[in-house]
């Protein structure tokens, strides 16, 4: 499976109760075929899978496979804290009729490189799916370093490489001796240096909001190589990336912004709590200053 363009790990939209809002989950899915992008992540972090339960997370797969009708590919993040609840999420998002899976590390059990890539197998075994690997050490507490890589490029299913850990040392490394792993971009405020370096997607969570114009940064980059342009878009992003990746009101941002673009976001849950005033203002300065910026940078393009 070749994993190129924009794919958008999903927000969950919550009601007001904070039971999942399925009619707005259903909206969030649409507006994002709709606007071009090339796949959906569903329980991704920022779908907070975190504060899901089990029955919840499966009901999501099915969904969104539903929903979109064949229009996107539909990609699983399979990730939990217990392995068990891996595994039966994985059976159940291949039964729900995914594409393809998203695979982390275990958070806060810190297994050796050995023990995951038992762990990734195992997932692989079940499934049977195209998978992207996720390296995120920074919630996982665990790198996938080249002792993971060298066993788990040889196996068939393993097609891509979500790489979040915000080190550039490892774009390097991957662009270089691992171009069997397709590399895609997975820090916010690194993606014009992943595409620079080769990479063909983005999992992309500004797409939540800005679907249009992450499809449009891709082409730019990736398909027609105009880096003066894509630096220049960049430029205009990097305060948003900034803001979301070290404003330490992630999810928060995210769906605020969603709400700035008329998109359904709503609470978040616990242990969330809303964001105060004075990020909001920041949020929305941020967030209107790149839509207007964005939107003179591509019709000059244009």
């Amino acid at each position: 499976m070749r994993f190129e363009g924009i794919y958008t790990p999903i927000i969950t939209p919550f009601r007001e109760d904070l039971s999942i809002d399925f009619d707005s989950f259903g909206n969030v899915i649409d507006w994002q075929a709709d606007n071009g992008v090339h796949g959906i992540i569903v329980g991704g972090s920022t779908g907070e899978f975190f504060s899901l339960t089990q029955q919840e997370r499966i009901e999501q797969f099915k969904f969104a496979v539903d929903r979109t009708a064949g229009r996107i590919p539909v990609i699983a993040g399979v990730n939990d804290l217990l392995v068990d609840r891996c595994h039966e999420l994985t059976a159940a998002a291949r039964e729900a009729g995914v594409n393809a899976l998203l695979v982390a590390a275990p958070p806060y059990a810190l297994p050796s490189q050995k023990e995951l890539i038992a762990h990734c197998l195992k997932i692989d075994r079940i499934a049977n799916l195209p998978i992207i690997l996720y390296n995120y050490p920074g919630r996982t507490g665990v790198s996938m370093e080249e002792t993971f890589l060298e066993r788990i490029a040889q196996s068939s299913n393993f097609h891509a490489i979500k790489e979040s850990s915000g080190e550039i040392d490892r774009i390097h490394m991957l662009a270089r001796e691992y171009p069997q792993l397709q590399l895609s971009a997975g820090s916010e405020d690194q993606v014009l240096e992943f595409f620079v370096w080769g990479a063909r997607s983005w999992v992309s969570v500004a797409a939540n909001f800005f679907p249009r114009e992450a499809v449009r940064f891709y082409e730019i980059c990736v398909l027609e190589g105009d880096f003066a342009t894509g630096r220049k878009i960049m430029s205009a992003l990097l305060p948003l990336m900034n803001c979301l990746e070290k404003g330490g009101k992630f999810l928060q941002s995210v769906k605020y912004a969603c709400e700035l673009r008329g998109r359904p976001g709503g609470p978040v849950r616990p242990p969330m709590q809303p964001m105060k005033k004075e990020l909001r203002r920041e949020v929305f300065q941020i967030v209107k200053t790149a839509e207007t910026t964005l939107q003179a940078i591509l019709e000059e393009k244009e």
